[in-house]
């Protein structure tokens, strides 16, 4: 199938008839199932992004929806700035796209000073400073690493839906960070709990809870609310949390307008509270309820495809992905999995091929290392420097907090107020060569290289800018994306646990470190715990384009010795040949 843009009408609009023309069977149904409770299963690749917002630009079109009563929730600010920018694009731009936790918010610095008075508490960027005073006054020594481990306790506790109460009933069957006793991490989370009332501060999960305490208690709170959004969407729900289901059904009201979307295939957080129950119920808890199945994937080579399908066969609510006969490339590698000698070797071999691959043409941007923890980064940024290969580490300083970065759209800014008739490239490139771009990037490495990389990359902007766009107007396009966290692609390989490479793609996909102890990781022991494991390999393997490499080490360094290793216990489920050793020809 070619997927085509909607079109516009004489006049500039989106037509009904056109925002369905571009989608295939499935998506069409899902995309004219505007009223009612409605379930769309969307397994990797197969455009649920595009499925969801063509049927919310739909139901504005077409009449059914009134702009401002639409609610399109998601997990993280880059999803909701993607879909807020897809929206406007389909002529549904008034339409609100948001995570849960801003929503929450501002429904909370709207509605705190009439029902409570005063102004909201401060929310905490982190939890770990508070902790760290909550571990001083009870005379607990304790360190940065079992401080985090604190905070995700109490992220799941809340999220849970549990009071320090109830976790210490509970706590015998958690996993006690550091060297803390039971009684002295419940004892912990109260003191933390104290210490924020003292201060009148809020958490993150304590938006959540007194947005839904709000609602819950004050009627006409409630009433105002469910009278602002009528239509409600959900994306990644397989990753929904009992706290923020509860706040979905206060919104909600007992109303039956929700459209959820969501793959159980791709649940990886379940240790933060997400339930895919949620989703695999939801036929269940929604009598009549329509459910769409999108399992056409448009992203992947059959082979990576039937990988993907063979991992997951058999599990609770997996889908039967297809691949695309119309985007298969005839380029296409059967995942076969290597052994090296141990993770020095890995890193380099990955290094070598991604080296042979740029020779060959590929972009750098269209390649990612992706691994399960992130230790395992450091050795492979030390093999890719070692050949010239720029990266980029993700999950690390953002974009757009990078000072150049910063530096350069406030200098852009500026200059957009007083230039005007002059075409787009020259007024950006005039403004980033002033700060040190150039069209022929500094052949030395290290911080130098890294500047001109960043603003190459806003550079690379003006490439994707609609024809006409003033340069006014690209700096109002900069600033949105610098909101929402939408950072451009910079001309890197890029290199991600599998956590954080979930919602991308790239052409070229290398999984790393596939041993027993990282994948499953070590501390998985349930059969629960090791079934996520294995949802989190398919992710990484449906990130995928064209080509997918699977490695593992022979010899792993435990207290300065070395340790054989055991290939991944996944990798015999993959369909792909015996893993062979590194540098010997596939049979």
């Amino acid at each position: 199938m070619v997927r085509r843009p909607a079109r516009r009408a004489a006049g500039g609009a989106v037509t009904p008839e056109n925002l369905l023309a571009g989608l295939d069977a499935q998506q069409r149904v899902a995309a004219e199932a505007l009223l009612g409770p409605v379930c769309i299963l969307a397994g990797a690749g197969t455009g649920k992004t595009r499925a969801i917002t063509h049927r919310i630009a739909y139901g504005v079109a077409s009449g059914a929806y009134a702009p401002n009563r639409v609610m399109a929730l998601t997990f993280t600010n880059r999803a909701a700035a993607e879909l807020r920018g897809r929206l406007r694009q389909l002529g549904a731009g008034g339409v609100a796209a948001r995570t849960f936790h801003s929503a929450a918010l501002a429904q909370l610095n709207f509605f705190w000073p009439q029902v409570v008075g005063g102004q909201l508490p401060s929310v905490l960027d982190g939890k770990g400073r508070i902790l760290g005073h909550a571990a001083e006054r009870l005379g607990l020594k304790v360190d940065t690493a079992t401080l985090r481990d604190v905070a995700a306790e109490v992220e799941w506790r809340k999220v849970s839906g549990l009071s320090v109460d109830q976790y210490a009933g509970a706590v015998t069957l958690r996993t006690v960070p550091g060297n803390l006793t039971a009684e002295q991490l419940v004892l912990l989370q109260q003191t933390y709990e104290d210490l924020k009332d003292e201060r009148k501060q809020f958490d993150f999960e304590d938006v959540l809870l007194a947005c839904a305490g709000m609602i819950e208690i004050e009627p006409a709170v409630a009433l105002q609310v469910r009278e602002q959004y009528r239509f409600f969407v959900v994306d990644e729900y397989q990753d929904v949390s009992p706290l923020q289901q509860q706040l979905l059904d206060l919104w909600l009201g007992g109303r039956r307008d929700l459209c959820v979307v969501g793959d159980a295939s791709q649940t990886i957080y379940s240790f933060a509270g997400a339930r895919s129950e949620f989703l695999l119920d939801f036929e269940r808890t929604h009598p009549g309820a329509t459910v769409v199945r999108l399992e056409q994937n448009y992203r992947s080579t059959a082979d990576v495809v039937d990988a993907a399908n063979r991992l997951m066969r058999g599990r609770q609510g997996a889908l039967t992905l297809h691949a695309s006969t119309a985007d298969a490339s005839p380029v296409s590698d059967v995942p076969e999995p290597v052994a090296y000698p141990d993770d020095r070797a890995e890193a380099r071999g990955v290094a070598q091929l991604i080296a042979a691959e740029l020779a060959g043409g590929a972009k750098p941007e269209d390649i990612a290392i992706l691994y399960r923890v992130n230790v395992q980064a450091a050795m492979i940024e030390q093999a890719l420097g070692d050949l010239g290969i720029s990266y980029q580490v993700r999950g690390s300083k953002r974009f757009f907090d990078l000072p150049e970065v910063r530096q350069a759209i406030m200098s852009l800014r500026a200059a957009s107020v007083s230039i005007a008739d002059e075409p787009l490239f020259k007024s950006v490139s005039d403004v980033l060569r002033s700060l040190g771009w150039s069209q022929d990037p500094p052949e030395t490495r290290g911080a130098v290289r890294d500047r001109w990389e960043s603003l190459n990359a806003i550079m690379g902007l003006v490439d994707l800018a609609p024809v006409g766009t003033t340069f006014r107007r690209f700096t109002d396009e900069l600033l949105v994306r610098q909101a929402g966290q939408h950072e451009p692609t910079l001309s890197a390989v890029t290199l991600a646990t599998l956590h954080s490479a979930k919602g991308l793609e790239w052409t070229s996909v290398y999984l790393v470190g596939l041993n027993e102890g990282l994948v499953p990781i070590s501390y998985a022991k349930t059969f629960e715990q090791i079934d996520e494991e294995r949802r989190l390999l398919y992710v990484g393997i449906t990130r995928a384009r064209r080509r997918l490499r699977l490695s593992w080490s022979q010899l792993g360094n435990q207290a300065g010795r070395s340790v054989p290793r055991q290939p991944s216990r996944f990798l015999a489920e993959l369909g792909t040949r015996t893993p062979r050793a590194a540098g010997v020809s596939a049979p």
